[in-house]
C-alpha cells in the first residue's frame, strides 16, 4: 500500500473515538476544489515522501490500548485492490476502521461491509447529481448513487458530508439534500477553506457561501436527517 501520510492522533476524524489517520496515495476523481494534490496527481505523488507499510503497522502495534481506531482516507482508498487486506490487518490488531471515500467503488464498499472490515464509513457527496461531473471531474455519479443506497441499508455506521465548494448554490444543496435524505442519515456540511492550494485555481473565482448563510440552509434541511450540522 502506498502511504503518503500519517496523523498519529486525532479526536475529530472518527466520531467518538481516539484514532490515527492514514493517507493513501491515488485518486480517480479530479475535484477542482481538492486540497490534496500531493495525494491525487501522479506527478505530485512521485515527490510525496512515503511511509513504508511495515512502519505503519509497527506504529499501530505500539499504540494498542491507546488508540481505538484507524481512519483510512486519501486520495481515494478504494482505488487500491489491496484495501480489504489492509483493513483486515488493522482489524487483526484490534482497531476499529473508518473509511473515508468518494463512493465511486460501490462493489468494494459492499464487500468491505459484508466482510465486516469497516466499522464506519464517510462518503463525500460532492454536489447534486446533475452537477456531479463538474464538481468531481468524472462521470461516476451513478456509482456514488449505488454507494449511497448501500449505506442507507444500515449495515454499518455511516455519514454523508459535503464540502461547500465555490460555485455551489443554495438550490444545489437543497437538491443534494433531497437525494441523500433519510431519517437515519447523518449529514454534515463543511466550510470551504480558500486559504489552501486547490487542483483548479479557476474555481476560486466562483462565489462561496458565508458561514451564516450555511447555518440558514442547515436550518431548512435539518428535518430531512437524523443529524445535520456545520462542521
Amino acid at each position: 500500500m502506498e502511504i503518503g501520510g500519517l496523523q498519529k492522533n486525532t479526536l475529530i476524524d472518527y466520531p467518538g473515538r481516539i484514532a490515527a489517520t492514514v493517507f493513501l496515495c491515488g485518486c480517480n476523481f479530479r475535484c477542482p476544489f481538492c486540497y490534496s494534490g500531493e495525494l491525487v496527481l501522479p506527478e505530485k505523488i512521485k515527490k510525496q515522501p512515503k511511509i513504508p507499510e511495515s512502519d505503519f503497522f509497527d506504529f499501530l502495534q505500539k499504540r494498542k490500548g491507546l488508540l481505538e481506531g484507524v481512519v483510512i482516507c486519501g486520495g481515494e482508498p478504494t482505488v487500491h485492490k489491496e484495501l480489504p487486506d489492509f483493513c483486515q490487518k488493522i482489524k487483526d490488531l484490534g482497531f476499529l476502521v473508518k473509511l473515508d471515500t468518494n463512493g465511486s467503488n460501490p462493489e468494494m464498499l459492499k464487500d468491505l461491509i459484508e466482510k465486516k472490515l469497516v466499522d464506519y464509513v464517510a462518503v463525500d457527496v460532492k454536489a447534486p447529481q446533475e452537477k456531479y461531473e463538474f464538481f468531481s471531474g468524472k462521470k461516476l455519479v451513478k456509482k456514488v448513487e449505488e454507494s449511497v443506497n448501500i449505506l442507507k441499508e444500515g449495515q454499518v455506521d455511516y455519514e454523508f458530508r459535503t464540502t461547500v465548494a465555490p460555485g455551489l448554490k443554495k438550490e444545489d444543496i437543497l437538491n443534494l439534500s433531497d437525494w441523500i435524505a433519510g431519517k437515519e442519515v447523518n449529514y454534515f456540511l463543511q466550510e470551504f477553506n480558500n486559504q489552501k492550494e486547490v487542483l483548479n485555481p479557476d474555481i476560486l473565482n466562483l462565489p462561496v457561501f458565508k458561514k451564516e448563510e450555511l447555518e440558514e440552509i442547515i436550518k431548512k434541511i435539518r428535518p430531512k436527517f437524523k443529524t445535520c450540522q456545520l462542521r
